[in-house]
Order: C-alpha cells, then sequence, then structure tokens
C-alpha cells in the first residue's frame, strides 16, 4: 500500500462516518500498471479480445492513454462476456469476463477502496478480503463451534445473491463513504454495463457480474450494510444467549446458544433481506440441532444422529474425540465435491492417455497437490487418503488402455503413484492452534462478543 492509501486507511479508521471527496488521483499510472500485473496472464479475454499478451507488448503507452481516459471521463466501460461453467450438482454457473482494461481499472481502484472498507468490515466477514483466507473462516467457526455455547446452528444461502443486487440500494451505500462523483460514476458504468452472450447485448438493472474484478468487493460493501452491522447489532440487543457469525461471500453460518434466539434470528433476517430485495434459498436455509450436546439430547428423544451442513468445501460434523469420548468437530470433504473432481480427472486422463507417463505425472501431481492444500485439514485423513487412492485408480485404468499389452499391475501402478503424487497426509493444524496464533486476545471466558475483543474471528 502507498503512502498516500496509507494516509486514507488512517483517516477512514479515525472517523467511521468521513466521506472521501477526492480519490480518483490515487489512479495513478503506476497503480494501473500494478493492477495489470495482478490479472492472470492466460485469463479468457473480453468482449474486445484483447489478450493479457498483447496488452503488454506496449504496455506503457497503453496505460498512458488508459489514464488519460479515466481522469477526463473518456473511459468507457464494455459489457462483460458471458461464459459458463459447470458446478459441482452439473447445473452451469454464469460468469462475466470483463474486458481487459476493465479489469485494470477495477482491480486499481479495489486497491484505493480497499484501503476505506478495510476499517469499516467486521471481523465476522472474511470473503474476498486481503489477508483472509477460506480456511480462516472455517477456523474461526469451528473454533466458535468447539469454545462457545452453540447448540443450534443456522446455515443460511441467499438465493441468486450476486444478481440481485439491487444498484440503487448499492450506489446508496457507497455514498455513505464516498463522496468523490467520479468513483461513483465509474462504479454506475460498470454495474449498468450489461452482457454479451452470442452476439446479444442484455443491459443490466440489477446485479452485478460473477468474475468481474470489482464485483467482491461490492457484494461486501452491500452486506456489510444490509446484513453484517444488523447481525451485530441484533445479536447485541435482541439475543437471551451466545451468538457466533461467520460470513464468507453471501454464505454464512450462525451458531446460537437458544432454540428462541435462533428462531427469532432466522424470522427478522427474512424480513430484514426483502428491505433490499434479498430473499434466502427455502431449499438450502437449515436451522438444526449441533453441537457438543446434539448427539445426546437427540438420543433422549428417540432421534437420529445430529444433521450436518455444509460450509466453504466442508461437511461439518457432531463427533467424539477417540479418546475420552469428548465432543470434537468433524469436517469431511464434502462427497459431491469429491466426486465432481474425480470424474474431472477421469476425462482429462483419457483425453492424456497417449501422453508420456512423466508429463502425466507431473500434471496430476499439481493437481493432487493444489486439492491437499486445502482439502488435508484434521478428521479428513480418511477422505484424502480415498481421493489419492481413486486418482490412482482412474489413472492406472487409462494407462492400461494405452495399448493391447496388458493392464499395469497395481504393484507397477504404486510404484508409479509414489514417483508422481503426493503423500497423502494432514498438512493444516488444529484450528485452534492456528486460531490462536492469529487471535491471541481471544478468553474463552469472555462475556464481551468476540468481534470487539479481536480483528477477526467468529464475532
Amino acid at each position: 500500500m502507498s503512502q498516500a492509501l496509507a494516509c486514507v486507511r488512517e483517516a477512514a479508521k479515525r472517523n467511521r462516518n468521513e466521506r472521501f471527496t477526492a480519490l480518483m488521483h490515487h489512479v495513478t499510472p503506476e497503480l494501473l500498471a500494478w493492477a495489470f500485473h495482478q490479472l492472470k496472464a492466460r485469463a479468457a479475454p473480453g468482449v474486445d479480445g484483447v489478450t493479457w499478451e498483447a496488452y503488454a507488448g506496449a504496455l506503457d503507452g497503453n496505460i498512458g492513454d488508459l489514464h488519460r481516459r479515466v481522469m477526463r471521463g473518456g473511459y468507457r466501460a464494455k459489457p462483460s462476456r458471458r461464459q459458463y461453467i459447470p458446478k459441482a450438482d452439473g447445473r452451469q454457473r454464469p460468469l462475466g469476463i470483463a474486458a481487459l482494461e476493465d479489469k485494470i481499472v477495477q482491480r486499481a481502484l479495489v486497491e484505493v477502496l480497499n484501503a476505506i472498507y478495510e476499517t469499516d468490515f467486521l471481523g465476522f466477514s472474511y470473503g474476498f478480503r486481503p489477508g483472509r483466507s477460506q480456511h480462516d473462516a472455517l477456523d474461526a467457526l469451528a473454533f466458535g463451534i468447539t469454545r462457545r455455547a452453540v447448540n443450534w446452528v443456522l446455515d443460511a444461502d441467499i438465493r441468486a445473491f450476486f444478481d440481485s443486487i439491487s444498484h440503487d440500494w448499492m450506489m446508496r451505500f457507497l455514498e455513505h463513504r464516498i463522496g468523490d462523483n467520479r468513483v461513483l460514476r465509474l462504479i454506475a458504468k460498470w454495474l449498468k454495463a450489461g452482457v454479451m452472450e452470442e452476439g446479444a447485448l442484455t443491459e443490466s438493472m440489477e446485479g452485478t457480474p460473477q468474475g468481474a474484478v470489482i464485483s467482491p468487493l461490492l457484494a461486501n460493501i452491500y452486506l456489510h450494510y444490509v446484513y453484517d452491522l444488523w447481525a451485530d447489532q441484533w445479536r447485541k440487543r435482541e439475543a437471551t444467549g451466545e451468538v457466533i457469525v461467520v460470513r464468507y461471500a453471501d454464505d454464512t453460518i450462525v451458531g446460537f446458544e437458544r432454540q428462541a434466539d435462533a428462531e427469532r434470528f432466522l424470522r427478522d433476517l427474512r424480513e430484514r433481506l426483502a428491505k433490499f430485495g434479498l430473499a434466502l434459498h427455502p431449499d438450502k436455509t437449515r436451522l438444526i440441532e449441533f453441537g457438543r450436546y446434539a448427539a445426546q439430547r437427540r438420543s433422549a428423544r428417540g432421534e437420529g444422529k445430529p444433521e450436518t451442513f455444509d460450509f466453504l468445501g466442508f461437511t461439518h460434523i457432531c463427533g467424539k474425540a477417540k479418546e475420552g469420548g469428548w465432543f470434537t468437530l468433524v469436517r469431511h470433504t464434502i462427497a459431491k465435491r469429491m466426486r465432481a473432481k474425480l470424474v474431472e480427472i477421469k476425462e482429462a486422463l483419457n483425453r492424456m492417455r497417449h501422453v508420456p507417463v512423466p508429463e502425466q505425472g507431473r500434471w496430476l501431481g499439481q493437481v493432487v497437490r493444489g486439492y491437499l492444500a486445502y482439502h488435508a485439514v484434521p478428521t479428513n485423513s480418511r477422505k484424502i487418503t480415498s481421493f489419492q487412492y481413486h486418482v490412482a485408480w482412474h489413472w492406472r485404468r487409462a494407462l492400461s488402455r494405452r495399448s493391447q499389452k496388458g493392464r499395469v499391475t497395481w504393484a507397477r501402478m504404486g510404484r508409479i503413484a509414489a514417483r508422481w503424487l503426493p503423500p497423502a497426509r494432514i498438512s493444516h493444524p488444529w484450528p485452534q492452534y492456528r486460531f490462536l496464533v492469529k487471535h491471541p486476545r481471544w478468553e474463552p471466558s469472555a462475556l464481551v462478543a468476540h468481534a470487539r475483543i479481536c480483528p477477526g474471528g467468529a464475532g
């Protein structure tokens, strides 16, 4: 962060109500060039067809021209190019691929706006924020469930969130902090730029395209005003027991000590979202009994095991430690996601069947290494071991079909897998260890809300 943006950050921190009327001058040629280098060089081009490599060929001149147009008001936002990517459930997720110059300006403006909004966002907000990851959110949730009085969990899913964002409300929220009309006009241009699909332009009356560089920040700003501030005030004023909140983008998990609080929160949340054009997904939003006493209480009522919930790629399960039998939170890779990944690998190996084994091994090693980097968490060893076994099984099958000489034996396959595939080992620490390192001032007995004790965590 530049010294000038550091000053903006300090000013934003000192006065949470200050409106910044002069921000555009922070979008310098140097910042635009930095933003360009932050983009993926091999990303698909937008509607203008301009690639990263082509733009880099005359970078200084292109950046200078772009800066002049942005400063003089001659810059025009282009519509996003519609592309669909498959989801784990078989459906297609629409993405908007912005033109290269739109990505550059958006990335630069995100850097400027982060200096303001990172001082405003609450500790339980994790999605798409500098220095915060999915595992930070997972650790905060695990720590909150195991160390706080959580007996009920609300798994809330906002239906079609990115497509339902109100442009009018979005601009009103921005105007609370941003008084620079040039910045506001830029954001309005991007919101209304529309989508190009098969040569037809569709204007955007609401929503922000998934895939745009600035969309995650705008989504966080929208939910900050619609949800975060409201939820924080609700638990302080309305809750009769403990309440923890963890939000990653539009996915939020809320833990409650008391069922009555959980039911009132869910009812009030529906009313709150409706005021801003949002709604909870009726099939994906669930309130379940969960926590250290859930199994015992359900057993006393003659009911089955506690229900589970999914969050950020993991199924969260009420379990027991092997030694002592006390409550532990078990996290397993979501089964359908693992199956989808294995199908993807199987299809790729079939296409690469006649590629030399070392080349296959290098590619497959990278894939497995990336998968384990995310999923190798404590209590998930059985799942990652199963994943690696099935990868080797699909690889053996693909190699056996290379010729008519016979199938590859498991003994040979074991040697090949040992040469190219990383071992399936747990690489992440237990949540409480990593969490306490980052937030050492957390006190289990504190009655003050967590977000007011340290800068992050399960608020």
